[in-house]
């Protein structure tokens, strides 16, 4: 009983530097309090604000921004381009129904109580085959390099 009443007991923690208390209902240990650097508060106000200036610059070789108008453009002309639009138009509503259908593959693959856990082994038990098939010795990653290759010409030259 004495346990039970102590568990369900308010703990106050230590007062912030705001000045606001807060309250928990926790059985767990408080971690001690984090010591704040010594440094920031010797520095005034004024000398706190002299520390962080920012300077603004107009120059065009410093900018980093994307000319929307230009990106507009471009992706125009590349639509104005393309012969077959509904082909176009069906692959990609295709593949975007391919991601939101795996998505949902995959969510209810992840609320089963055991699978997720199999998959992962399967995944690492396949990742580490595949090091000691193709990464371990110099022979078999250069009959990976070579595999590679050949596919990179397959894609190529169709």
């Amino acid at each position: 009983m004495a346990t039970a009443a102590m568990a369900s007991t308010a703990v106050f923690l230590p007062r912030l530097p705001t000045g606001i208390a807060t309250a928990r209902c926790t059985a767990l240990p408080n971690l001690p309090p984090r010591p704040f650097p010594t440094s920031f508060k010797l520095v005034s106000e004024s000398k706190r604000s002299s520390l962080f200036h920012v300077k603004a610059s107009e120059d065009a070789s410093s900018s980093s921004s994307i000319d929307t108008d230009e990106l507009f453009t471009s992706l125009k002309e590349k639509w104005d381009a393309v012969e077959n639009k509904p082909t176009v138009i069906i692959y990609g509503g295709g593949a975007f129904v391919a991601l939101w259908l795996s998505s949902v593959i995959i969510g209810a693959i992840n609320k089963l109580p055991l699978l997720p856990n199999v998959m992962e082994l399967v995944g690492v038990g396949y990742s580490g085959w595949f090091v000691y098939k193709y990464l371990l010795f110099e022979s078999s990653r250069k009959e990976l390099a070579a595999k590679i290759e050949s596919i990179k010409k397959e894609i190529s030259e169709t």
